[in-house]
């Protein structure tokens, strides 16, 4: 479930290198090179050689020296335990930045392979460039923020009961999924009318109550959680692929994700982890 402006595996991706240790990146590599490569080989009749060779190139590999220099000046948790969410975001913008030129260089490549490529790449390549970046940083703010959540929750004392009757578990279970699953039961689809239109945008707008709302009850954990959630309800409210309306509801999403992961971590009734498991987690 991605497409060019929502791309989830960017966010698997970021996950794996912000918690695994540095001698497990080339099984990172292998695993992600594998497949793009037989993606690469079997189209490269229709889109070319130059199409095949960069897009053979993983994008983890392009995306682990900077977020390793990242690593190494900020960490992931700081002195006191609690999470380094300007890290995160920072290495988010980054990963993204490099996913995004990496596939708009691919598709250049694979338009100059046929007739007419340099002129749909004028008209057509910086607005999908643009696409691509918000689909990696959107993406990777959709499943980064809730591993590294999850992660966190099951690294010390913990048991499905206990996760099950937290707070966060019920208002996630009885109050943010009904209330996303009724906007997308209600939002206009298939052929939308001009008179639809202005009211899949509230329903759109909507989707940023819940990440606003689990913000203030659990902060950065409620709005890793709602965000993923909300990323997921106004993707399913799109059939069109680069619908700009869709692309500016999913930009207004990705900074109001971003804003709450910042203001949640310093709120009050935020719980840090202990120092001892923070430096643990920066061992590698």
């Amino acid at each position: 479930m991605s497409y060019s402006h929502w791309i989830l595996p960017a966010g698997l991706r970021l996950a794996c290198l912000l918690l695994l240790p540095y001698r497990m990146w080339p099984a990172i590599v292998v695993g992600e090179a594998l497949p793009v490569f037989e993606n690469a080989m079997m189209c490269v009749r229709q889109l070319g050689w130059a199409w095949a060779g960069i897009s053979a190139i993983p994008f983890v590999l392009l995306c682990i020296p900077v977020v390793r220099w990242i690593r190494n000046r900020m960490p992931l948790y700081l002195a006191d335990g609690q999470i380094n969410m300007g890290m995160i975001l920072l290495a988010t913008l980054a990963c993204a930045l490099i996913t995004a030129l990496r596939t708009d260089t691919a598709v250049f490549a694979a338009l100059m392979h046929g007739k007419g490529g340099m002129a749909t790449w004028h008209a057509e390549g910086l607005v999908d460039l643009q696409a691509y970046i918000l689909g990696s940083y959107l993406g990777a703010l959709t499943l980064t923020p809730t591993l590294l959540a999850l992660h966190e929750r099951f690294s010390g004392p913990c048991s499905w009961k206990s996760f099950w009757r937290s707070r966060l578990t019920h208002d996630v279970a009885l109050g943010v999924i009904p209330f996303l699953t009724t906007i997308v039961v209600m939002a206009p689809s298939g052929s939308i009318t001009p008179a639809d239109v202005q009211q899949l945008h509230l329903y759109r707008l909507a989707v940023l109550i819940p990440v606003l709302v689990l913000t203030m009850r659990h902060g950065w954990r409620g709005a890793a959680l709602a965000g993923m959630l909300s990323s997921i309800a106004l993707a399913t409210t799109s059939a069109v692929l680069m619908d700009p309306a869709m692309i500016r509801a999913q930009a207004v999403l990705a900074l109001t994700i971003s804003g709450s992961l910042l203001a949640g971590v310093s709120m009050p009734h935020v719980v840090t982890l202990r120092p001892a498991f923070a430096r643990k987690s920066r061992g590698d």
